[in-house]
């Protein structure tokens, strides 16, 4: 295999790909900076803002495993093309959604549309590029889509400026039709793609799996909610059971066991959804954060997150650099210290009273942590699995993201909504005046930030003490949530440091790796 292999016209080819990434990243990050102005729109509860926001990654996270393997086999050049041209009327459904339900479902469907598209990015940067070629491509599409990811907040935040809150879903659109003219016209056609067939019922287990799993978190917090919650975790369960007794007896499943259990393939897996996570989940509180308790416009809330974006991209060719010189294993755990000092900026320095800079430190810490830990995490999966299996590691990558963000921003929601209601139920039960407040406007208040905000407009004389109760326990809530969001990162850090190779052990793995995968499609010719 050639060291430093690369396709023809390359730098066309990845910036096509990288643009058809940049489609779901910035669908991924716009919704947070419109979370206030949908919640006074529809009067949303935060479990509906929660539900809006997280939408986009579940379609994405439930469809991604599934839908990489049809590319495998189909073709990933159909799938890009089906999925950028799907994103289009679906992206104007939610810009022009009447209520939060309908909302929400086009935020699924953009989802899935995405996951045509999306893992074949990645396979097909797999599949054209070797060598350190291909660590210097994916750190590009990695930092790159870290940074959209960062700087879709900065986009949405302009356009809420001058338009209504649906603008934000049908920014990608022109984005969109120039990535499809782009696929169309330069990324090559089946490459290295498989001729198996595909699992189509473990890949409509996988959807079940994924989308009931984020669905139960989500509902977890919410009260009267609790039969559903258990109930969507149980499916979860017998889904991800059924899951893998399929996938040990199919005669070609949709993700290899053997594969899966590689130690660089699935630690690495489990950093990259710890990494994306973080980034996912703190972009969420942080919007909110921004403009309900700072006070921040749209666009100033948008712009707040630029250092992270900044410094991801500065960071990430630096990131391949240190993946080549001083391992994956370095390099992630490189990544995950500064992760967690931008979270503990945000736990402990974010407050009614905080300072631009505390809020840019914050973000800069996190970009360069992601920007770090981003390359290696996806390097490691593509390095370890079979060019034939190139869906099954780009699907693995996605869900680094999108599953990774699913979860963790569902499970850092719901410990912003659990702290928020207890807050301010603790704060009427403390007032004099508690037994004059209704239950319809106590369950306003306790419902979310943009609940009390309506409030507070209907009882002007006490407005000012109802949004001081409100900024008071939202950050009581995103306290939780920044203290969980710590904990999780430090228990990837420590899977890192317990179970990840040195490189001098990496290399040598992955050199085994490559050994066993050159013999199977002998021995999948002889079946």
């Amino acid at each position: 295999m050639n060291v430093d292999a690369r396709p023809a016209r390359a730098l066309l080819v990845l910036t096509g790909l990288i643009l058809v990434a940049a489609v779901a990243n910035l669908n991924l990050a716009v919704a947070n900076v419109a979370l206030p102005d949908i919640g006074r729109a529809f009067d949303a509860s935060q479990t509906e803002l929660n539900l809006i926001a997280v939408g986009y990654s579940v379609g994405l996270a439930a469809s991604v495993l599934y839908l990489g393997a049809v590319g495998d086999r189909y073709g990933r050049k159909l799938m890009l093309i089906l999925g950028m041209t799907l994103s289009v009327p679906v992206s104007l459904l939610a810009g022009y959604a009447p209520n939060p339900e309908v909302l929400f479902a086009a935020r699924v469907a953009g989802g899935v549309c995405a996951g045509l598209a999306y893992p074949t990015t990645l396979a097909l940067i797999t599949a054209l590029w070797s060598g350190q070629a291909r660590t210097r491509a994916i750190a590009l599409w990695s930092s790159i889509g870290g940074g959209l990811t960062a700087l879709g907040p900065l986009v949405a935040g302009a356009l809420l400026e001058r338009f209504d809150w649906g603008s934000v879903f049908l920014v990608t659109i022109p984005l969109a039709l120039v990535a499809l003219a782009m696929t169309v016209l330069v990324v090559p056609s089946h490459v290295n793609e498989s001729t198996d067939p595909v699992d189509h019922l473990g890949g409509l287990v996988s959807v079940v799996l994924v989308a009931a799993l984020v669905l139960g978190i989500n509902f977890a917090p919410v009260d009267g909610m609790a039969v559903t919650a258990i109930s969507a975790l149980g499916i979860a369960l017998a889904a991800g059971i059924a899951f893998v007794i399929r996938q040990a007896r199919a005669r070609n499943p949709l993700y290899d066991l053997h594969i899966a259990r590689r130690r660089i393939f699935w630690v690495a897996a489990v950093a990259g959804i710890i990494v994306f996570g973080a980034l996912m989940g703190t972009m969420y509180i942080s919007q909110q954060y921004l403009q309900n308790v700072l006070g921040y416009s749209t666009l100033a809330a948008g712009s707040a997150a630029l250092p992270a974006a900044l410094v991801m991209v500065l960071v990430a060719p630096r990131s391949a650099r240190l993946v080549e010189s001083h391992g994956s294993r370095f390099t992630l755990l490189a990544g995950y210290v500064a992760i967690v000092a931008g979270l503990l900026v945000a736990w402990l320095m974010w407050d009614e009273t905080a300072h631009y800079w505390r809020i840019a430190l914050g973000f800069m810490l996190l970009g360069a942590g992601v920007g770090l830990a981003g390359t290696p995490a996806s390097h490691s999966l593509t390095g370890s699995v079979p060019v034939f299996r190139a869906g099954m590691a780009s699907g693995t990558a996605d869900l680094q993201r999108d599953l990774g963000g699913a979860i963790v921003q569902s499970v850092l929601g719901s410990l912003l909504t659990a702290g928020y209601s207890a807050s301010f139920a603790a704060t009427i039960a403390a007032t004099p005046q508690a037994s004059a407040v209704s239950e319809q406007t106590q369950a306003a208040l306790e419902k979310s930030f943009a609940g009390a905000v309506n409030i507070a407009e209907r009882y002007p004389q006490y407005s000012e003490s109802i949004l001081a109760a409100a900024r008071a326990a939202f950050l009581a809530g995103d306290g939780r949530a920044y203290a969980a969001a710590i904990g999780i990162v430090l228990l990837g850090a420590a899977l890192v440091f317990l179970m990840y190779p040195k490189r001098d052990s990496e290399l040598a793995l992955l050199e085994r790796y490559r050994a066993e995968d050159a013999t199977e499609p002998m021995a999948r010719s002889g079946r």
